[in-house]
Order: structure tokens, then C-alpha cells, then sequence
């Protein structure tokens, strides 16, 4: 009758459960004779049956010790065998991977030694267990017990040189899923093991990981955040290494997966997870030009906060998202591929994104999106045309932003706005989309005083350069004499652009053109002009001499004695002075001395400014001005004037319809002060 444990002789079969080590080697090495004798005969049946007896009465046993029995002598029948093991790899390995996890820790360690020795001998046959090699070895590495750690870390690498040399063999495809399942562990030193085969396997020339990348890029920037500089520094190797193969050859990568991955994982707060993320994308942008158009949202939700960092930590950041910007701006650029840009773009998307960014606190992010906005409205103007009117309201309020650059950009978009929907030719205006867009911004003067008194004369200045001056005076007048109720802010307004006009030297051409009523287009502004001036006696004054109707001026003066004579008045009559002292006024001061007209322009100017003189208290101003009427010829005066020779005359501008116009405004203005004081005694502020 044969042994119970046979093959194993009964000695043999007693040491190899003893609870001393020496004693279970010396019954191991017995076994690793015996299977190398039944080798060697081609016993398969015996070979089989022993590792039946290790699997079965020993690897399962209750007791620890015949479990570690069962290992060092399914190790030995693996040595045994040799080259042959992979004839029964299958029964060799199965018994050891069901140790990997036993709750004895000795017994874990010594499944990782016999799982050593047998893959050691059976090589390349080992990789159908790959999968089950991986998830053991996932959970050793994160072992409470150093030992077993390190017992891992030596199966590990031993493995990893397999793979590396049965890379052909080795199913990437049945991994690919097993390391996704792995990529979101949160033990570091699981990690470390996850980030280590990654950057193996990316190494390996006949394996090509940029295939499965975007299954474990976001992995490996989830792993970033490690708060182990270690695991940062394998990551972003390993990341780096990835971009790099992608530099080489794009034409395995996913773009659209991968780009939304890396869109996401720019806009989170980790500066290196950012940094890289961004990084990224401006690659990207470069490799695959307008195939990232379609993410364009995407892509400006990323970078476009990233544009107000300051600070030196964030600057690598900052100019990378510049990198992207400037880039993208360039692909939308491209006339010839014009029809395939817009094609590719989503403007609604990106509309939506741009808007949300305008109300940014950084100052560069929303230059960026005014730039952006101009770039497309300019470009594709047809197909934006549906988004203007959502925007006039956002862009509007930007007016009020501290910096003057976002005012003056956000300017060029309301301008190019208006342009794209209004005629341009100067015989056939179109006022309504100007007239709209100015009763907007006068609105917004009215409600917010802040950017009225900071900021109105900075933007009506550069709308007049952007748009066309005259269009904009001529339709603010009209709005002002036909839509503004509030007599106060009307007159505040005019008092604005006047002074705008006579100043301004973006506004030359229109006070040239207001120098000639005789033209009968100029004399057309100027009624047009007057109508809503005469809201402002003092700047109603100004119109007139700037146009050279002096008489019309002399007949105005004389009427200042029926208007209230304020301190504001008095101070705009100062201004009005020192105006007439200014380099713009040098054609009025040349008039007082022109024989032109025979001499009628020259006189009827002396009795304007003198009835200017006569309204004046006695201040600095009062003598400016009585030493410059000092210097005109006393021959004026002596001689009749014929009034068919003046300018004014010759226009053929009804004055005396336009005196009563002011006279029937400032009677307006009168009643409403009186209303407004009786409201103040009633009910005081």
C-alpha cells in the first residue's frame, strides 16, 4: 500500500508540514529531486499527482504551516522541471495565487518566493496569467508587511522583464481594462505600481500605449494631486513621455477624447495638474490645427482665467494659455480655410463661454474675450450677426470697468457691431441701428453717473474714430431733442459734447465741415445739431461761433438776459474764454481782423463777443477777453453793415425759427428748475 501524500514518502510528506523552515527546505529539495527524475523519465502522471498532493492536502490546509509547506514545494516543482514547467504552469500557479492573499503574512511571503521561482523558470508561459499575476500583485505592494512588500517588489520587476521580452505575445488589449480598474487607487505605493508598468509598457517599442490613452490619461493626472513628490515626479515623467510619442507620430491618439480630458483637468486649482494640462493643449493646437476648432469652447473655458496670473508661480501658466490663445486666434485667422473654419466652429458655444468670461475680475481675461468677440464679428460677420443683440446689454456694462483698455476694446466690438448691421455710405444713412445702440448708451449715462462724469467723454471720442463722428452727433441730437425727458440730463449731455467737439482732435473733420453752413449738408447738421444744443445756452454759444453765425450769436447774447444767470453758466462762459483763447478758435480770432465779406463776419463777431463781455463779472476772464477785443481795427463799426455778405446769411439757415426754439427750451428748463425747488422745500433730501 503506497504513502497517504504519494509520491511524497512519508518522511518527506511529515517535514514538509513541520513548523521549522530548515526542515521543510530539506523536504523541498527531495521534491525538486524526485520531479526532475520524473521529468527525465516523461512521468507526467507522478509530476501531476505530486502537485495534485501540494495543491490539495497542503496549499488548503488549516494549518499555516503545511500551507508554506505547499509553497516552497510547488517552488521546487517548478525548478524541478525547468524548461518543461510551462507544461503545468497552470496547476503550479493557481494554488500559489490563492496564497497571495492568505491572512498569515509569513504565508503571503513565501507565496511571493514560490511565485518568484516558478515564473523565474517558466517565462514567456507565464503571460496568460498576466491578469491575475497583476491584480495580486496590485494588492501586495499596498501589504501592511514590509516583507511582503519587498517579496512583491522582486516578482514585480521579474515580471515586468517578461512582458518587455514577450511584448508580441503579451495581450495589451484584456490589460488595458484591468488598468483602468487600477488607475484611481488611492495607496501611494498602489500608485507607484501602476504608474511603474504604465511607463514600462510605454516603453516597450513594438507595444504602442498612445493607442489606449485617453482610457488612462485622466488616471494619471487624477495622480498628480499625490501629495508625494515621488509619485508626481513618475507621473509627470510618464505623461511627458506620452506627449513626446505624440510629437512623433499623432496618428494613433484620439484627439476629441483626449482634448476633453485635458480641458477638464485645466480648469482645476492644482497648479501642476494646470500647468501640465495646459500644456497639452497648446500642443495640441499646433499638432492637429483646425481639427481642435470644434472645441474651441472648451479650450477658452481652460485658459482664459488663467490669464490674470500674476503672480511668478503661475507665470509659466499664463504664458502657455497666451501660447493657446494667440494660436487659436491664428487658425481662426486663416482666410483660405475660411469655409472650413466656420464649418468647424460652434459660435454658440463659444459666445456662451465669452459672455461668461466678460464679468471676469482680470482685467487681461476680458481684453482677451473683447478681442476675441471683435475677432469674430470681423471675420464671420454674417453668421454672428445672431448674437449681437445679446450682447449689446454685457458689453455695455463693461463700460464701466476700471481699466481703459477693456473700455476702448469693448468699444471696437460695440463699433463693429453697429458697422456690420448699418450702411457705411454717408449719402444713404441708416440710423437705425445707431440710433439704438446711442439711445443704449445714453441710458446707461443717465442710470450710472459714475461712467457719465469718468468715462463719457473717453468713449464718445473713440466711438466718433471707430464710427463715424458725424453719424454719432448728428443721431445724439436727435435723440436728446426727441427722446430725453429729463431737461438736467439733457443739457449735461450737450454740455459733454460740446466740449467734445471743440477740443477733440478726433473730431477735426466735423468742426471743418460745421465751419461751412454755406454747404448745404453742413447747415443740415448744424439745425440738426442746434436743436438738442439749445438745451445749453453757454454751449449753444460755442456751436454757433465754431459755424460762423456771429450775428445769430449777437441776437443769443442779448437774450442770456432773460436766462438765469448761474454760477455754472458763468463758470461755462469762463470755459467759452479760454476756448476762444485756444488754438482751435485761431480761424474765429483771424475773422475780427478778415476784410472777407467785406468786413461783415469780422463786425457782426466784435458785437458777439462783446455782448460775451458785457454777460462776464469782471474776472480773469472778463480781461482775457477785453484785451483781445482791444486789438480789433477801430475802422470796424464805421461803416454799414450789409448783412447779405455774412456766412450766416448766406447758408440760408432759418435763425429766426432756431431763436425761437432756444427761447421756447430754455422757458422749458426755466419751469422745470421752479418744479424742482418747490419738490426740495417740500420734501427735502
Amino acid at each position: 500500500m503506497e504513502p497517504p501524500y504519494a509520491p511524497l514518502s512519508e518522511s518527506c510528506a511529515k517535514a514538509l508540514g513541520d513548523k521549522v523552515y530548515e526542515k521543510r527546505k530539506l523536504a523541498s529539495q527531495e521534491i525538486e529531486k524526485m520531479v526532475t527524475e520524473f521529468n527525465h523519465k516523461n512521468n507526467s502522471g507522478q509530476i501531476r499527482k505530486l502537485i495534485e498532493v501540494l495543491s490539495n492536502d497542503y496549499a488548503t490546509s488549516r494549518d499555516a504551516n503545511r500551507r508554506k509547506g505547499a509553497l516552497i514545494g510547488l517552488a521546487a516543482t517548478g525548478v524541478g522541471l525547468g524548461k518543461d514547467s510551462d507544461k503545468y504552469v497552470n496547476e503550479l500557479v493557481t494554488p500559489i495565487l490563492n496564497c497571495l492573499s492568505d491572512p498569515d503574512l509569513r504565508v503571503r511571503y513565501f507565496a511571493c518566493e514560490s511565485l518568484y521561482n516558478v515564473v523565474k523558470v517558466a517565462r514567456s508561459a507565464i503571460i496568460p496569467f498576466f491578469p491575475e499575476l497583476f491584480g495580486a500583485l496590485s494588492r501586495l505592494v499596498t501589504d501592511s508587511d514590509q516583507m511582503v512588500k519587498d517579496g512583491s517588489e522582486l516578482l514585480d520587476r521579474l515580471l515586468k522583464d517578461i512582458v518587455t521580452e514577450s511584448s508580441q505575445t503579451f495581450n495589451l488589449e484584456a490589460f488595458i481594462p484591468l488598468l483602468r480598474e487600477h488607475i484611481y487607487v488611492k495607496d501611494a505605493f498602489g500608485r507607484q505600481y501602476v504608474i511603474s508598468w504604465i511607463s514600462i509598457l510605454n516603453a516597450v517599442p513594438d507595444i504602442n500605449m498612445v493607442n489606449y490613452l485617453t482610457e488612462i490619461l485622466d488616471g494619471l493626472f487624477v495622480m498628480l494631486e499625490d501629495n508625494t513628490p515621488e509619485i508626481q515626479r513618475m507621473c509627470e515623467t510618464t505623461i511627458s513621455q506620452f506627449l513626446k510619442s505624440i510629437r512623433n507620430d499623432s496618428s494613433s491618439v484620439r484627439m476629441e477624447d483626449t482634448i476633453n480630458t485635458l480641458i477638464t483637468h485645466a480648469q482645476l486649482p492644482n497648479e501642476l495638474i494646470k500647468s501640465i494640462a495646459i500644456t497639452w493643449i497648446r500642443e495640441f493646437v499646433q499638432i492637429f490645427g483646425p481639427n481642435v476648432l470644434p472645441f474651441a469652447g472648451g479650450i477658452f473655458t481652460a485658459i482664459l482665467p488663467c490669464l490674470e496670473y500674476n503672480v511668478e508661480s503661475k507665470r509659466s501658466i499664463k504664458e502657455c494659455a497666451v501660447s493657446v490663445n494667440s494660436s487659436m486666434m491664428r487658425l481662426v485667422s486663416t482666410k483660405e480655410l475660411k469655409t472650413q473654419t466656420i464649418a468647424k466652429i460652434d459660435l454658440r458655444s463659444i459666445m456662451d463661454v465669452l459672455s461668461q468670461y466678460l464679468t471676469h475680475n482680470s482685467m487681461h481675461t476680458k481684453i482677451a474675450v473683447l478681442k476675441w468677440m471683435h475677432h469674430l464679428f470681423t471675420n464671420f460677420p454674417n453668421e454672428m450677426s445672431m448674437h449681437a443683440s445679446n450682447l449689446n446689454n454685457n458689453l455695455l456694462s463693461t463700460l464701466a470697468d476700471n481699466s481703459d483698455e477693456v473700455v476702448l476694446q469693448s468699444l471696437s466690438v460695440l463699433a463693429e457691431i453697429v458697422n456690420s448691421q448699418d450702411t457705411r455710405d454717408l449719402n444713404d444713412f441708416n440710423k437705425t441701428h445707431y440710433r439704438k445702440f446711442l439711445l443704449s448708451l445714453l441710458n446707461l449715462f443717465s442710470e450710472e453717473k459714475l461712467i457719465l462724469e469718468n468715462r463719457a467723454s473717453l468713449i464718445i471720442r473713440n466711438l466718433c474714430v471707430l464710427l463715424n463722428a458725424e453719424y454719432i452727433y448728428r443721431t445724439f441730437a436727435e435723440i436728446i431733442a426727441e427722446e430725453v425727458p429729463n431737461l438736467k440730463f439733457a443739457s449735461t449731455v450737450v454740455r459733454l459734447l460740446n466740449i467734445i467737439l471743440l477740443t477733440s482732435t478726433e473730431l477735426f473733420e466735423l468742426r471743418t465741415s460745421l465751419r461751412n453752413i454755406s454747404n448745404v449738408k453742413s447747415a443740415d447738421l448744424f439745425q440738426c445739431l442746434y436743436k438738442s444744443w439749445a438745451h445749453c445756452p453757454v454751449s449753444t454759444l460755442s456751436l454757433c461761433l465754431l459755424a460762423q453765425s456771429y450775428q445769430h450769436v449777437a441776437q443769443l447774447v442779448v437774450l442770456f438776459g432773460d436766462v438765469e444767470v448761474t454760477l455754472e453758466l458763468l463758470n461755462e462762459l469762463d470755459k467759452l474764454v479760454q476756448l476762444i483763447e485756444s488754438p482751435i478758435f485761431a480761424p474765429l480770432r483771424l475773422t475780427l481782423v478778415s476784410k472777407a465779406n467785406n468786413g461783415a463776419d469780422a463786425q457782426y463777431l466784435a458785437h458777439a463777443l462783446f455782448g460775451i463781455l458785457m454777460l462776464l463779472p469782471q474776472t480773469e476772464a472778463f480781461d482775457t477777453l477785453r484785451n483781445r477785443l482791444q486789438c480789433v481795427p477801430n475802422y470796424w463799426g464805421q461803416d454799414r453793415i450789409d448783412e447779405r455778405n455774412s456766412l450766416e446769411y448766406k447758408s440760408g439757415i432759418d435763425f429766426d425759427a432756431l431763436e425761437q426754439h432756444f427761447i421756447k427750451l430754455q422757458k422749458a428748463h426755466r419751469e422745470q428748475r421752479i418744479v424742482h425747488r418747490k419738490r426740495s422745500v417740500i420734501t427735502p433730501e
